[in-house]
């Protein structure tokens, strides 16, 4: 047996296969994207019926063919809570979705995964409130801009893409402005094919978002007012289709809800 035999991931699709399997997809580290049958798990007491989307399961794999099969696996976490709103359900299917652009098969990203169930767990204990109602919409954004950046297509929010100069938003200036073309990054000089024109404060917000925390105030307030959060949206949902040639439909759904 090889190490091919054993494979840790997170199931992120399943759909029918034949009678009463399965075909699962899953995103490891070691093989980026692989699809897998899972024989006989349809049936309502097959030992492989918990291979279900959102879960991070250990499995043993097993023949040489394109398509090879799981024999055993194992429950390590589940991230069903995420159904528990549209919304946060919405946010788990934009990091699904965007996988599915970002990595391929035998497409090895040693940090993407973790990140990936980092975002996730967060997500999923998500609880709506009326003073945090923004934070989930912000958690989304910012777990989108994390993969966009381990998949190699960063937000190029540090350098002006037309002059190569460092982007150092100064804040409180009111007259500066930097400008956002979605085929190539933001600009400090006017242009006429820039889809928003965006002040210091918010180049500033949208610089902390590489940090691995949300930008929460001391109080426990989502910096920034709601209506910049829907403009970091739009440059997120404007970003991903320039780049990669599809929007993401969950960030429409997102979308919709909050504003």
């Amino acid at each position: 047996m090889n190490s091919h035999n054993k494979l840790r991931g997170l199931c992120i699709k399943s759909t029918p296969l034949g009678e009463n399997d399965r075909l699962i997809t899953v995103l490891s580290d070691e093989q980026g994207i692989i699809r897998l049958a899972a024989p006989g798990a349809r049936k309502p007491k097959s030992s492989l019926s918990s291979a279900t989307p959102l879960t991070l399961l250990d499995f043993q794999i097993v023949g040489r063919k394109s398509l090879k099969k799981v024999s055993q696996l194992k429950i390590i976490k589940s991230y069903s809570k995420v159904g528990s709103s549209i919304e946060c359900l919405a946010a788990a299917q934009a990091i699904t979705e965007l996988t599915y652009l970002l990595i391929g098969s035998s497409d090895t990203q040693s940090n993407y995964l973790s990140t990936v169930l980092f975002h996730l767990e967060r997500i999923s204990e998500f609880k709506f409130c009326d003073q945090n109602e923004y934070i989930l919409l912000a958690m989304s954004i910012q777990s989108l801009i994390h993969l966009l950046a381990i998949g190699g297509l960063s937000l190029p929010l540090h350098y002006c893409c037309k002059t190569g100069k460092q982007i150092n938003p100064p804040i409180g200036n009111w007259e500066w402005s930097c400008y956002f073309i979605p085929n190539e990054g933001f600009s400090i000089t006017e242009d006429n094919r820039s889809l928003l024109k965006m002040n210091a404060s918010e180049i500033a917000l949208m610089q902390r978002l590489f940090f691995p925390e949300l930008p929460i105030k001391k109080d426990g307030e989502l910096l920034g007012p709601e209506k910049v959060w829907l403009r970091i949206l739009k440059v997120v949902s404007n970003w991903i289709p320039a780049q990669l040639g599809k929007e993401l439909s969950s960030l429409k759904i997102l979308r919709e809800f909050y504003e």
